[in-house]
């Protein structure tokens, strides 16, 4: 499944490839600013590769992941520098100078969106426990693209520009069909610039209601990030269900076999079904006989049609029906949190010091657990007592008939533990010789009168002359958690509910039960990285967010410029959440990975504003208004073009398909639609915010430096 997944992944990146550059081509449509901008995607990716190699990582889904995702970025920095080019080339400088001018130009801006962008992985690159070992090298793989696309384009680009240019770039295809669609692609960009500039017009008159505009996306943010339904990681269809089966605790090893049979012939019978492996007792890793453990391998999702989510719903009803034993599946995962091996999905744990007070307890919380809306599949490793057979040993008359504790010991080791006294050694084969009573005498405890034990002076006893037998019960296994009496309760989600729902209803039911309290509660596995991950979240945006501010005061020694650029976030948060929620997603760790990188996205827009607004006010002597309204329309395509090659570089993951394609799928359905509703957004709202920080901050006389 491993191999499967990283096969589709890197399909997927080469897809990406594709569309990102037919993104630049149509919109320069001409050969040279194509290729100038096409080699910065295996220049960055080959040298990614190689500080990857340097740092000891490997490919796998992570950094292919991360890879994909930054075929968008690597291209953003090269299609600035070139746009910029081109513009000075179409007002007839010369291929050399037009490079030089617009290089220099433009060199802080490049900078300014790769430095910020990389300031974004900050917090993940430092972020600790087990998150921060998952995204630790994603983050790296990142930041180390987007330094290398940015040497690339400040150094490699230019020079094409340059040598390579310099026939008339406003002069059209010699092909008619390439003429007459170069013309309609033309036209539809300036029909779409003169609506934004109508638009942009109108949206400058009324700065107040898109200030209110702004402050409601900050407030909408919050509030979809509230009523979201969390999860830690997508529920991954690999293929294989991993499954357990739980009979009756008096059950014997004959019985929980013909059991076992009767629950995987229900499951052979499902036509998704290729083959099932299945065990009884302690060889599946449980400690009990009426536990059995079962590995179900799909077949391929092209013959099947179906999720294997689909399968395990298909499954339930005719598996009830198996008389006197209760399986349960769930799929198998990549990423499979904490050492518990559970029946079902996710684990409760519950800790206490009393033996009986914890069985107690476990098993109500478990009856009430399946009367709960939203939850299916519930389990637990506490059985039920079971029969038990208490050997008294009379020590005064085994003391005169010469027998010890050990020799009785060794009895009831040697007829009933299947132990092993020789191994026969032959020229092929060892053959392991085990002693045991005959199978008959082991069915029924009053057999135990047939035991027989060897006194000191070689005599035979009967067990029944130095010891008397007593009926009890007993739990079959006692299991610990930090050395103390622990029980697991495995749970699976029904259709279309959240692993956050499902532990706020967990917790519910454990506070209605009114435990006393030296019983401790707590989730294990998946659930309680969830419940970690849900409390480092904000800390997470947070420190994302001051990160980002740090850089850009630092880089434009202002403190209020920076608030420009970062207005611009909470729409690309708006449009994130609302995707997941349409989609049906919750906000998984992926989606919120999405949104972190989103962050370094959406911000360029503001970035290319901002820098072309202040070059203007302090060269030209222009007013605020004047530069940004003239930043906004100068700016239109490149802006255009770099949001359409990250929105495209994440159509693929968020329509990939085939094995793991969960686990990639949050990640591109966040960052297209926060790329949607921000580029909508925040074309009119960065100048109103850039305005009302400008008159916060003063008049100031513009300093005017003489043009070259």
């Amino acid at each position: 499944t491993i191999r499967a997944s990283v096969a589709d992944v890197q399909y997927t990146m080469m897809v990406t490839i594709a569309l990102v550059l037919l993104v630049v081509l149509l919109f320069m449509r001409r050969l040279m600013p194509t290729i100038a901008a096409a080699v910065t995607v295996p220049l960055s990716i080959c040298g990614t590769l190689a500080g990857m190699w340097f740092m000891g990582y490997m490919l796998d889904n992570f950094s292919l992941m991360a890879l994909t995702i930054s075929v968008g970025f690597v291209v953003d920095d090269a299609i600035v520098m070139i746009e910029n080019i081109v513009r000075h080339r179409e007002r007839g400088v010369d291929a050399m100078r037009a490079a030089l001018i617009g290089s220099r130009q433009i060199g802080f801006t490049v900078m300014s969106i790769s430095i910020s962008l990389v300031a974004v992985f900050i917090p993940l690159i430092f972020m600790g426990g087990i998150m921060g070992r998952l995204f630790h090298e994603f983050a790296m793989t990142m930041a180390m693209a987007i330094a290398v696309s940015a040497v690339v384009s400040l150094t490699l680009t230019p020079m094409i520009c340059a040598h390579y240019m310099r026939g008339d770039v406003r002069t059209p295809p010699r092909s008619p069909m390439l003429a007459c669609f170069d013309r309609v692609l033309e036209r539809a960009f300036q029909r779409a610039q003169r609506f934004y500039a109508g638009t942009l017009g109108w949206a400058l008159e009324h700065r107040v209601f898109m200030l209110l505009v702004t402050l409601a996306t900050v407030v909408l943010t919050v509030r979809l990030y509230a009523v979201l339904p969390k999860g830690f990681l997508p529920l991954q269809d690999t293929g294989i269900l991993i499954g357990s089966t739980l009979a009756s605790p008096d059950i014997s090893f004959q019985a929980m076999e013909e059991r076992q049979r009767a629950a995987v012939d229900v499951i052979l019978r499902d036509p998704a079904v290729a083959s099932v492996g299945s065990n009884v007792g302690v060889a599946s890793g449980w400690s009990s006989l009426n536990r059995g453990f079962v590995t179900v391998s799909l077949k391929p999702l092209s013959e099947r049609h179906i999720s294997s989510e689909a399968v395990i719903a298909r499954l339930r009803e005719p598996l009830e029906k198996v008389a006197g034993v209760q399986t349960t599946l769930y799929s198998a995962q990549d990423l499979r949190g904490g050492g518990r091996q559970g029946g079902a999905q996710f684990q409760y744990a519950m800790i206490t010091q009393d033996i009986d007070e914890l069985r107690r307890w476990a098993l109500a919380l478990q009856d009430k657990l399946r009367t709960t809306p939203g939850i299916v599949d519930v389990t637990s490793d506490q059985d039920r007592a079971g029969p038990q057979a208490n050997v008294v040993i009379d020590r005064d008359a085994a003391a005169r008939l010469g027998i010890n504790t050990a020799a009785i010991d060794n009895a009831l080791n040697n007829a009933y533990s299947q132990r092993q006294i020789s191994t026969i050694y032959t020229q092929r084969n060892q053959y392991k010789v085990v002693l045991e009573v005959d199978p008959k005498l082991q069915t029924d405890p009053s057999l135990l009168d047939r035991i027989y034990v060897g006194a000191s002076n070689g005599r035979q006893v009967p067990l029944s002359a130095v010891a008397h037998f007593e009926r009890g019960t007993a739990p079959l296994a006692v299991r610990h958690q930090g050395q103390f009496p622990a029980a697991t309760l495995s749970f699976n989600l029904a259709p279309g509910v959240a692993l956050g729902e499902a532990e706020k209803a967990v917790e519910n039911a454990t506070r209605e039960l009114r435990m006393p309290e030296d019983v401790h509660t707590q989730f294990a596995g998946n659930a309680r990285f969830l419940q970690q991950s849900l409390a480092t979240q904000p800390l997470l945006i947070a420190a994302a967010l001051i990160s980002i501010y740090i850089v850009l005061g630092v880089l434009y020694e202002s403190l209020l410029h920076p608030l420009t650029i970062i207005s611009t976030l909470p729409s690309a948060g708006i449009g994130a959440l609302l995707a997941l929620l349409i989609t049906g997603n919750d906000l998984s760790i992926m989606g919120m990975i999405g949104i972190i990188l989103l962050m370094g996205i959406v911000k360029k827009n503001a970035i290319m504003l901002v820098d072309f607004a202040l070059e203007a006010e302090r060269q030209r002597g222009l007013t605020p208004e004047q530069a940004i309204h003239e930043a906004c329309l100068e700016r239109f395509r490149p802006i255009m073009m770099t949001t359409l090659a990250a929105l495209f570089g994440a159509v693929p993951l968020a329509l990939a398909f085939g094995t793991g394609s969960e686990l990639r799928q949050p990640l591109g359905i966040s960052i297209m639609g926060g790329l949607i509703v921000s580029q909508m957004l925040t074309l009119y709202t960065t100048p109103v915010v850039y305005l009302a920080l400008e008159r916060l901050a003063g008049k100031r006389p513009p300093i005017v430096v003489p043009a070259e």
